[in-house]
């Protein structure tokens, strides 16, 4: 698989930079203004479906050469309404053409690439979209991914683990989180193509940085047609390209809990027709909540972009270097009044914000495969990084190719503090504790000093799971395009094959350690007398006991082929589409530790997809859509048993069927769109990581159908230049339908996703001045399948504010602002503990939640020139 993509990536390359095909051109010249005539530096500017164009100056100028006849050509800037103009080209000649933008409130007519045929608006696909620019993503991101996503419609985004591993919930789906449903793409390829070789997230590999141009969520419709494929919905992050004008951006952040932040962007030329980008940051944070261990870390990403053949053709490679640790927390035991949660107060008499703590490092243990240190100092460990390779040419006649390769390799571990020990989970009492242990007597100590604990304080057994995962990955997608016109409609249809292999590891170490209950646990001592009598030492400067539980790895391949027709009209648009693929599975798991035995096997699967949308322009100001799909999702692997030796379980896809029906509503002041939309999911084999009762933890899996109707909108308004108030909501009826095994769930909840989710934001830029304000707020949500433990409704505030100074009159600016998190320091818990399952309950004293992170304040420079 791996060879077959590397040969038909440069055979490609290789025919597309051996062409000398002369085309007739001529010149295109002009100016791109807004509507106040004040000039749009870094427009872009090309011909409508191609390659070819420029991008304005300073003054609002542009120019370039462009094939010879009647073109469409198209000026976009974000922030401003795309608009797009006929022309008829002289050979020879030099066409004059101007441009003026208007401010676009909600980005409706801003082009959106990702999930689609060509390039086009919002509001002319039929899907739901949401697009965040550069300022919008600025202004959203604090701690993770969540932070950003939980601003999108139809996505509740989780991010009370900190930077890494967000729970990324979309309307209707099923799932434990972590992008199960939604791959999450940088510059058009996935960071992974096939998620449940392990359960680490796609954002493990990836980081943001201002060198991210913007965001683009396509939910439905044709999104499953391209790229991996999803049909739930797709995450395309988009960085930013040289062009002919030079930028540059330095940010430097500091925060609460001693976290500090630089960033930065470089891109311009390099020579003619040759560009380049490069951004990257380092960050140390100590935070946002302190416990002796540290974030750090660094990534590097650029790109090189070669234009060739007159425009026609361009040749873009990208690369990533990442090498970062991030602390990860987890659910602990909060306090529990008749159902009411909220952080606990430990022995110190302080409120306890996590268990995590810098004293539980350093420990070591002997497996069968030597003596193992654990890591778990480092937290979430990603090294390596990426590159790839995109082609693109207009060969004339309306045909076009693009071609993307990409090559990864990650030196990846999760290390994680758990919530317990796996069979008590709670803070106890040193008489409960020795009880439950066997022992009829003890002394606890404190590791550090040999101090021994006051009578009253309480202890918490823990344990640490360090898992090593590395992966690599090569993946391609390559696809060709034509544009027919047949009478008065247009086609652009679009022929395509996607190849992806998978590679990831999966070896786990599971220890216990004993501390007090309080922030940072101190390290605890335990030496007693067993009920036979004996003398034992049960607890050694905190450590307990420590094993090897699992050496495995899975791969996988990919291959699927599509074919797709856009097909417009004067009033309408049509999107038709299909898509065939097979998914080979590759299994090895040791049965123990050790042991030299190993489970083998090969599983595979195929299916497919068809989608069909449509939308109808009303007028110029609303249009009417509609789009129905049918697809499908391929069994994560780690969830696959063996039946007898050799033999794997059955390897069925899971269907899929959506359906949606909405108005889109654009004007100068308004914009808006509103949506109802079904979800049905049969055959979802779901896997839960849940204690095994004994101190472990095993994967759990079920096989469960749900069905979900709601209704989704959104709307900005522009109450007067530069101050626009912006709004969101959904809300769903979902259940599930089928849960083999257990049919008493059926007619539940599905857990963690509310019935009804909204949002209300303000933003403010005019006069060097900026202020954004915004208000999520997740309705009540069940913590688990069995609905038996019922979360509250919280609300998470956020404002910022900034001024830009201008530094020199060739546009250098200084920005200096604040922004805060959780304005109202709200404890809202987002989930119970998923390695409870089903048995969680909500009555007792402690209740083991995850709260979203407290307040924090970031103070901001960022320097433009």
């Amino acid at each position: 698989m791996s060879q077959l993509l590397l040969k038909s990536f440069l055979s490609i390359c290789s025919l597309v930079l051996s062409l000398t095909l002369s085309f007739a051109q001529g010149k295109v010249s002009g100016t791109v203004k807004d509507d106040n005539g004040n000039p749009v530096i870094g427009a872009t500017v090309v011909v409508k479906g191609t390659t070819v164009g420029a991008v304005s100056d300073v003054d609002g100028k542009y120019a370039f050469e462009a094939p010879a006849g009647e073109q469409e050509i198209t000026a976009s800037f974000v922030g401003y309404k795309t608009v797009t103009q006929k022309i008829n080209i002289t050979q020879g000649g030099n066409t004059q053409l101007d441009f003026t933008l208007q401010e676009d409130a909600m980005g409706l007519d801003e082009i959106v690439v990702t999930g689609s045929f060509s390039s086009r608006s919002q509001k002319d696909s039929p899907i739901s979209i949401t697009l965040l620019n550069s300022k919008q993503l600025a202004t959203a991101g604090f701690n993770s991914q969540a932070d950003i996503l939980r601003a999108i419609p139809g996505i509740t985004a989780e991010g009370g683990g900190g930077e890494v591993a967000s729970n990324v919930f979309v309307r209707g789906m099923p799932s434990g989180g972590q992008y199960q449903f939604t791959p999450l793409q940088v510059d058009g390829l996935p960071t992974i193509s096939t998620f449940g070789l392990n359960s680490s997230a796609h954002d493990v590999y990836f980081r943001n940085d201002i060198g991210i141009r913007n965001l683009e969520f396509i939910r439905g419709g044709a999104s499953t047609l391209f790229g991996a494929g999803s049909v739930a919905g797709i995450i395309n992050y988009t960085s930013v390209t040289g062009t002919a004008q030079q930028q540059n951006k330095i940010g430097l952040e500091w925060a609460q809990n001693g976290r500090v932040k630089v960033d930065f962007l470089t891109a311009g030329p390099m020579g003619k027709d040759l560009f380049y980008a490069f951004s990257g940051f380092y960050r140390y944070d100590e935070g946002p909540i302190k416990t002796g261990l540290v974030t750090r870390g660094y990534q590097l990403r650029g790109n090189v972009r070669k234009m060739f053949n007159k425009g026609n053709s361009s040749f873009t490679v990208y690369t990533q270097l990442i090498d970062d640790n991030v602390q990860f927390y987890l659910p602990y035991p909060l306090q529990n009044d008749n159902g009411t949660f909220s952080r606990p107060t430990g022995n110190d008499g302080k409120k306890v914000f996590t268990l995590l703590t810098g004293n539980a490092t350093d420990f070591s243990f002997d497996t069968p495969n030597g003596r193992f240190e654990s890591p778990i100092e480092n937290g979430v460990i990603t090294k390596g990084g990426y590159i790839m390779g995109d082609l693109q040419h207009s060969f004339g006649e309306d045909w076009l190719l693009q071609a993307k390769v990409k090559a990864a390799n990650y030196d990846h571990w999760f290390n994680l503090f758990l919530d317990g020990d796996g069979v008590h989970n709670v803070p106890e009492t040193q008489a409960n504790y020795l009880t439950d242990r066997n022992l009829q007597s003890g002394t606890f100590t404190y590791a550090d000093n040999g101090t021994t604990l006051a009578a009253s304080d309480l202890v918490f057994e823990n344990r640490v799971l360090d898992r090593q995962r590395p992966m690599q990955e090569l993946a391609g997608e390559f696809n060709l395009s034509k544009k027919i016109n047949t009478g008065s409609l247009e086609h652009n249809i679009t022929v395509g094959t996607y190849l992806s292999y998978t590679r990831a590891e999966d070896n786990n170490w599971i220890w216990n350690f004993l501390g007090d209950f309080s922030n940072s646990p101190r390290m605890v001592n335990l030496v007693g007398v067993d009920t036979a009598g004996n003398n034992v030492t049960y607890a050694t400067n905190g450590f307990i006991r420590g094993s090897q539980t699992a050496n495995r790895y899975h791969q996988s391949s990919k291959s699927a082929i599509y074919i797709a027709d856009e097909i417009r009209a004067d009033k309408f648009t049509l999107d038709v589409g299909v898509r065939w693929e097979r998914a080979l599975g590759v299994i090895s798991r040791e049965v123990g530790i050790g042991t030299n035995s190993f489970e083998r096997g090969e599983v595979s699967a195929s299916d497919f997809a068809v989608v069909l949308a449509g939308l109808y322009r009303l007028n110029d100001q609303i249009n009417v859509y509609a789009n129905a799909s049918r697809g499908y999702f391929f069994p994560e692997l780690r969830g696959v048993r063996f039946l007898a030796p050799g033999v794997p379980q059955s390897y069925e896809t899971e269907k899929i069927n959506q359906a949606e029906i909405g108005v889109k509503y654009g004007s100068k002041k308004l914009s808006a769109t509103v949506a109802g939309f079904f979800v049905g999911l049969n055959d979802r084999r779901s896997i839960d990581f849940v204690n095994d009762g004994q101190g472990g933890v095993v994967e759990q899996v079920f096989t469960q159908s749900t069905q979900t109707l709601g209704v989704e909108g959104t709307a900005t308004y522009q109450v007067i230049s530069g101050l626009s108030l912006n709004t969101q909501l959904t809300y769903q009826e979902h259940q599930f339908t089928k849960v083999e095994g257990n049919t008493d769930l059926e007619g539940n909840r599905l857990r963690r996703q509310p019935l009804f989710k909204g949002s209300l934001g303000l933003n403010y830029n005019k006069n060097r001045i900026d202020f954004n304000a915004s208000m999520v707020y997740l309705g009540q949500r069940y913590a688990n399948d069995a609905n038996t433990v019922q979360l509250d409704p919280y609300s998470l505030v956020r404002v910022g504010a900034g001024y830009t100074f201008n530094l020199d009159k060739q546009g250098g600016t200084l920005r200096l602002g604040v922004s805060i998190f959780n304005l109202l320091d709200s404890e809202g818990v987002t989930e119970g503990s998923p390695r409870q399952g089903n048995t969680q309950v909500g009555t007792a004293s402690f209740f083991v939640g995850r709260p979203i992170l407290p307040r924090r304040i970031a103070l901001r420079a960022l320097f433009e020139f």
